[in-house]
Parts: structure tokens; sequence; C-alpha cells
């Protein structure tokens, strides 16, 4: 209940504090990515159960001359890659925080496909709501692998408490400030999960 209240009070603060940052957000992307603002897609939540999560857009809707489309790399727009360096492009999630599909913390919400690829040990990542933030994303989020990142997240379903939230909220802070962590070495994104070799 305690972590409960800290998400809707928290988010419900940032959400009026940090309008004028959504207003001008919006008309950026317009502007410069098309009139589609918001990238919707359906996620993995609590006990794996689907929802939309809501981000702003970071990449262009750009495909070959085969109809295919473009690698990452080749769609990620300059200023898309500032959203995600501070982390902006996550905002729109505070509003699936107040539906109570997501928290401020937790393991982030991957994609429907790798839930098959899984380990059962893995899979327990899904015993808490996904989070905008969690343990794997001030230990390393992109930059570390997905074993390693897999495992922090199932230390925390273990040992989460409401100072625990707090502490990776702040430092969170200072990732965001910072821009460290931000991708693998390799990688505009980070990889596609392709199933754990410990598996």
């Amino acid at each position: 209940m305690t972590k409960r209240v800290l998400d809707i009070v928290i988010a419900v603060l940032l959400l009026i504090i940090l309008l004028p940052v959504f207003v001008i957000i919006a008309f950026k992307v317009k502007s410069k990515l098309g009139a589609r603002v918001f990238f919707r897609q359906i996620r993995p939540g609590f006990l794996g159960e689907p929802f939309e999560i809501i981000k702003f857009r970071t990449m262009r809707d750009a495909v070959d001359s085969y109809g295919n489309v473009l690698p990452d790399s080749e769609r990620l727009t300059s200023f898309g890659k500032f959203l995600r360096s501070t982390s902006f492009d996550e905002l729109p999630e505070l509003w699936n925080v107040l539906k109570g599909e997501m928290s401020l913390v937790g393991p982030r919400p991957l994609l429907m496909e790798y839930l098959p690829l899984y380990s059962a040990e893995q899979n327990r990542r899904h015993e808490v709501l996904p989070g905008i933030t969690g343990w794997a994303q001030v230990n390393g989020r992109n930059a570390i692998s997905w074993e390693e990142k897999f495992d922090l997240d199932v230390w925390y379903v273990d040992n989460q408490f409401f100072w625990l939230d707090i502490k990776i909220l702040w430092i969170t802070v200072g990732k965001v400030i910072f821009h460290t962590g931000i991708s693998s070495q390799n990688n505009v994104t980070m990889s596609e999960f392709l199933g754990s070799k410990n598996g």
C-alpha cells in the first residue's frame, strides 16, 4: 500500500510540474517525426499480463525499398537520442503508473515475444509491477548483459522495500543528469534478447 501511495503522489506531482516539458516535447516530436507523438506498444506487466505502454516517439517510420523496417541506428534521430539520454521519452509512462499498470520502481517491461525465452528464475521478474526505473537501470541499464540485468531484476523482487525504492529513485536522478549506462557498447539500443545461455 505504501508503494502504491508513493507511486500516485510522485506521479501526480511530476505530471503537474512537468506539464510544460510535456507540451514542448510533444511539439518537437510532431515537428521532427510527424503527427504521431506517442509510441504505444503492448508489454508484459504484473504476472506477464499485457498492457499498453506509452512513450514519446524517438524513431522515424523508415523502411527500405523492400518495405522492411530499417535498423534502430538508422531510424533513431538526434532528437530521439537526446530524449533517450535524458529519459524524457519515458515521461508518458507516468500515466501507466497512475492507472496501476506500472510502478515508479520495478523491472522494466520488455517485449511480449521475450516471455517464452525466459528461464523460470528470470520469469520471476514479473512477480511485481514493471517500473519506469529499477535496480537494473541504476546498475548498468543497457550497458550490461541480459543475464546481469535479469539477475538484478530478480534480486529486486526478493529484496524490495520502501527505502530501496527511494534509493533507486534518487540514484536515477543522478543517472539521468550524467547520462551514464544509456547504451550498450555496440548498439544504439539494447540488443535483442534471444534466450539465456543459462536458461
